[in-house]
């Protein structure tokens, strides 16, 4: 059975008044995005719902990438017919005989926006009832639930008939509610975290800490292919590669290690948000999970955020190991995640750290670090790549460029 559009409804968008038309344009922006390799399709995006027309490009292809567009509660891929009982019999008939195993109820939900047509809504619905009926005779008609919704649209431009209703990822679009730094380590909470922004209309950027030789060209690729897996819930991602072999060597050699974790937390939240400031984001993500080690005790996260006032949004604070694994399952990020190729954060990890780190003496031990002179080199060895679902196009900006 050859689709000939696929409606989308908005669902949440519907709650956003005044804003509501920059919410649906930047999901339409979104849409495209998602079906670049589809150029012949048209996107017709009004208040109440979206149409992609989709002029012969094959909707069991497009319809996996729609499911994973936040901003999107559900969509029907649907039929166009001439605006004729004849058309709207023959394609109910062809639509049942395809889909009734003989076991399935059944109900007609017609609307009727162009409103010189023969049949208003009422009428439609018990003309197509009919017309199912006496086809097959045996069929239930069902009005709540039924195994079978036969939607129809009667628009000024056609007929349109669908019976399926194809969940969406929902949320906001992403881009909707601004721009956001993601700490992103190479573990299984991190890209969770960047996956629950974007549910909520976040774009984000990943930024990763690398410290050559200690961590691998392969730490850095699953970093990278991790930020690949969450390209298909908004597009290309800015992947932000940070040089941190001097601070960590310096931490090291400099602070007793009950601290280093601390310390290199502080560093890492700095420049961060240094970064964010360079490349116009709002916040920083990260995937702290409350609890669950020595620099996520609420002692520790009020040490090291000590360092900026932007607001951070941490989306897995209160969600325990086994909730975190289960998004990380869903979204394709958990088999990657646990590849044994370790980040700077575990390569430095001290034996003990301090869970209840005092900040007299984290400010103490700072003071014989050079850390204005480490960041400023830190950030002019930035390297900077578009992370898509189809190429990864590397792009190395330097410190001046970012200004």
């Amino acid at each position: 059975m050859q689709y000939t559009e696929i409606m989308v409804r908005y669902g949440e968008l519907s709650t956003k008044g005044k804003n509501r038309r920059s919410f649906i344009m930047q999901l339409a922006q979104n849409v495209r995005g998602a079906l670049v390799d589809f150029p012949a399709i048209k996107i017709h995006a009004d208040r109440d719902r979206m149409h992609l027309i989709l002029n012969g490009e094959d909707s069991t292809q497009i319809i996996p990438k729609l499911t994973k567009v936040f901003g999107i509660q559900t969509f029907s891929p649907s039929i166009r017919v001439e605006k004729d009982t004849v058309a709207l019999k023959a394609t109910t008939e062809e639509i049942m005989e395809t889909i009734y195993t003989g076991k399935e109820t059944f109900k007609v939900t017609a609307k009727r926006s162009d409103h010189f047509f023969e049949l208003d809504s009422h009428g439609i619905q018990q003309f197509l009832g009919k017309v199912v009926v006496d086809r097959f005779p045996n069929i239930k008609v069902q009005m709540k639930h039924p195994d079978i919704n036969l939607r129809v649209e009667i628009r000024r431009d056609g007929a349109y008939l669908s019976y399926e209703t194809i969940k969406g990822a929902g949320g906001l679009p992403v881009g909707s509610s601004g721009k956001g730094m993601l700490m992103l380590s190479g573990g299984i909470d991190s890209p969770v975290a960047g996956y629950l922004s974007m549910k909520r209309g976040v774009e984000i950027e990943a930024v990763h800490f690398a410290s050559p030789p200690y961590t691998s060209d392969q730490a850095l690729q699953k970093a990278k292919d991790l930020t690949e897996k969450l390209t298909p819930y908004g597009g290309s991602i800015e992947f932000i590669e940070v040089p941190f072999t001097e601070i960590q060597e310096e931490i090291k050699q400099h602070t007793p290690q009950g601290y280093w974790m601390t310390l290199t937390r502080r560093m890492m939240l700095r420049i961060t948000d240094a970064i964010r400031e360079l490349r116009n984001g709002l916040v920083i993500i990260n995937g702290e999970s409350l609890g669950q080690v020595a620099s996520q005790t609420l002692h520790s996260m009020v040490a090291i955020n000590e360092v900026t006032s932007t607001p951070i949004i941490r989306p897995v604070a209160t969600m325990d190991k086994t909730e975190i694994i289960e998004l990380a399952e869903k979204i394709d990020t958990f088999e990657l995640a646990i590849q044994p190729f370790e980040d700077c954060c575990t390569i430095f990890a001290p034996p003990q750290p301090k869970t209840r780190p005092k900040m007299v003496k984290v400010l103490e031990l700072e003071k014989r670090l050079d850390i204005d002179g480490m960041m400023a080199r830190c950030l002019e060895g930035l390297k900077i790549e578009v992370i898509s679902a189809t190429q990864s196009e590397i792009q190395v900006e330097e410190f001046a460029d970012l200004l």
